[in-house]
């Protein structure tokens, strides 16, 4: 016959399993599913057509998003910031022979080319990919002072009235909009629409929205999201 000791020792075990079960089925239910921002496919394709680095490239970009999910959004614009900063800066003429060309991420990794659009463009879509509202992140032309040339940013607002940071190529720190006295702000868009840009603020939005930009609209079709 069992003594009460060890029966009380076994109801005890038997309680502690049930309860790490129940708490792992509730996380593993609760916890954020990385989404896939690129596929194996894309990536087998990448290696055929350019390198074996190229698929490398790919899967990092895909490893930065796993790694990243849960993360607090200040350190996920850190991160994909920092990520893509790493890829060389090359003219769309020197690139795809083309005047003015919008690459889509998986081209810009493959690649391991861009220019600022480029840039602006896979850590917008990368950020959108990893939780941050579309309402806080705009696609931003400006005018670089010291280049005396069109240039583009990233901005993100962290409320509708924030002063913007700003993810760049230029210079690699994300700082207010307004440490940014090299660069005059024009316009901002994203998926929602298009604005006459401000420093604080989105500014007024401009009829058609982003409609407008023939290469932000045939970026959308290559993407699919069009």
């Amino acid at each position: 016959m069992k003594s009460p000791s060890r029966v009380f020792y076994l109801q005890l075990g038997l309680f502690a399993l049930l309860l790490f079960l129940s708490f792992s089925q509730y996380h593993w239910l609760s916890a954020k599913e990385p989404p896939r921002v690129v596929s194996a496919q894309d990536i087998q394709k990448a290696k055929t057509k350019y390198n074996f680095l190229a698929g490398l490239r790919l899967q990092a970009w895909q490893d930065l998003v796993d790694e990243s999910i849960d993360l607090p959004e200040k350190i996920k614009l850190q991160k994909v910031n920092n990520f893509f900063n790493e890829v060389r800066f090359v003219s769309d003429q020197q690139n795809w022979g083309k005047k003015d060309y919008w690459a889509t991420p998986i081209e810009l990794l493959s690649v391991d080319a861009g220019d600022c659009e480029d840039y602006s463009v896979a850590k917008y879509f990368t950020l959108k990919a990893l939780g941050v509202p579309e309402s806080k992140l705009y696609l931003t032309y400006v005018k670089a002072i010291r280049l005396n040339q069109a240039h583009m940013v990233l901005t993100y607002y962290e409320t509708p009235k924030s002063v913007p940071l700003v993810l760049d190529n230029l210079n690699k720190r994300i700082l207010p909009a307004t440490q940014r006295q090299d660069l005059l702000p024009v316009y901002s868009f994203n998926g929602e629409g298009l604005w006459k840009a401000r420093q604080r603020g989105k500014g007024k939005e401009i009829a058609g929205g982003s409609r407008q930009l023939k290469a932000w609209d045939n970026l959308l079709k290559r993407l699919g999201q069009n």
